[in-house]
């Protein structure tokens, strides 16, 4: 029973929807941890089109999709960001947000062909690999979900949500409990103080010592 509450209050936390806000701030990713697990800070992708910025026109569209998003209008988020993606075809970002559309609706087909799309613009993007991660690890595929936060980090080490989930996936799914613990840990020290995870780190610190105790034990 334990287990069940941890997986459930921990895998909803890491499959909540990420924001890609449009702007013109240096891209990295990073997001802060909520006092709430429902209340998560969007991430910032940066959009640029050669070595300009997007058209302010374009980003005003952009911006429009994401606060319909944000207000939970996915209808009207989807049809907004398929029409700058017309007019702007190049920015993965659009891909991004309307795979966590599709995937909020169940969709998951639709949600992995728009994630290629978007890895096909940038390879290396950091929350396109992130919610691919999340798309795989729903459809129990944890080693390649581990494939994707790991390119992830490893491309924007900065970018927590993704260290965050490798935590989740390797304490709930693949049990390495010392992995998981570097994971949460390198999150806390990106976010700040998030009680909710400290709490988690107390407790893997205990049970990994334990199973440390155990191991020298039999030997």
């Amino acid at each position: 029973m334990l287990l069940q509450r941890l997986t459930r209050t921990r895998a909803l936390v890491g499959s909540l929807s990420i924001l890609l806000v449009l702007t013109g701030c240096a891209a990295g990713g990073s997001t802060k941890a909520p006092e709430s697990r429902r209340d998560r800070a969007p991430d910032i992708a940066e959009a640029r089109q050669g070595d300009g910025l997007v058209p302010p026109q374009v980003q005003t569209l952009y911006e429009q999709a994401v606060a319909a998003m944000g207000s939970g209008d996915y209808v009207d988020a989807e049809l907004r960001f398929k029409e700058f993606q017309l007019q702007y075809p190049e920015y993965p970002g659009a891909y991004v947000n309307l795979a966590i559309i599709h995937a909020n609706n169940g969709n998951n087909e639709a949600a992995k062909s728009v994630l290629d799309a978007a890895l096909a613009l940038n390879p290396n993007h950091p929350a396109a690999l992130n919610q691919l991660g999340m798309l795989l690890r729903k459809n129990g595929k944890f080693l390649e979900a581990e494939a994707a936060y790991l390119k992830a980090v490893t491309v924007s080490p900065d970018y927590a949500l993704a260290h965050y989930n490798l935590g989740v996936l390797n304490e709930l799914y693949l049990r390495r409990l010392d992995v998981a613990l570097q994971n949460f840990e390198a999150y806390q020290a990106l976010v700040g103080e998030d009680k909710q995870v400290a709490k988690w780190i107390a407790d893997l610190r205990r049970r990994v010592a334990a199973t440390q105790r155990t191991a020298n034990v039999a030997e």
